[in-house]
């Protein structure tokens, strides 16, 4: 099997779980809520709401990196190097801190969990890489420069 449809089938998973959440599992659980009277100090309700609109713009997400994923030469991603999917543990030679990055598709940038878009300033910055390899990257919070300590690419990460 692929990369791209590894990648496309772990995708299509979490599709078809979250949809049976929305179609099956979320309509039972506001059912439930509405047995325990008014719903305006429902607990149990509130709660299900929220699930629902997670569920919803997280299917939205899959659904563009899906289309994104469908985009991309896989082919060319670098087996050496620094390249999209890889996670990344670099040095801010400013504060001599230690961070990791994971570089991810747009729809799954989440910077306060280390998951940074590969086109970001920094995910741009560290494309091509390799361990040692020193950079300074321009951000809109400043100049940042990095050290590479150590990377896995995402043909590592898959074992191939």
């Amino acid at each position: 099997m692929s990369l791209q449809d590894k990648l496309s089938h772990k995708i299509d998973e979490e599709l078809l779980r979250l949809d049976y959440e929305l179609r099956v599992e979320l309509p039972r659980a506001f059912a439930v809520a509405k047995g325990h009277g008014d719903l305006s100090e429902n607990a149990d309700y509130d709660a299900a709401k929220q699930r629902r609109s997670y569920v919803e713009a997280r299917l939205q997400q899959l659904k563009k990196i899906r289309q994104e994923l469908s985009l991309i030469n896989l082919g060319a991603i670098p087996r050496d190097r620094i390249g999209l999917g890889s996670t990344v543990v670099v040095r801010d030679l400013g504060s001599d801190q230690e961070r990791c990055f994971e570089l991810v598709l747009g729809g799954e940038a989440d910077p306060n969990n280390g998951k940074i878009s590969a086109t970001s300033p920094i995910g741009r910055g560290l494309m091509g890489l390799t361990e040692g390899d020193e950079t300074e990257i321009r951000t809109p919070g400043g100049v940042r420069n990095y050290e590479i300590l150590s990377y896995q690419t995402i043909y590592q990460q898959e074992g191939e």
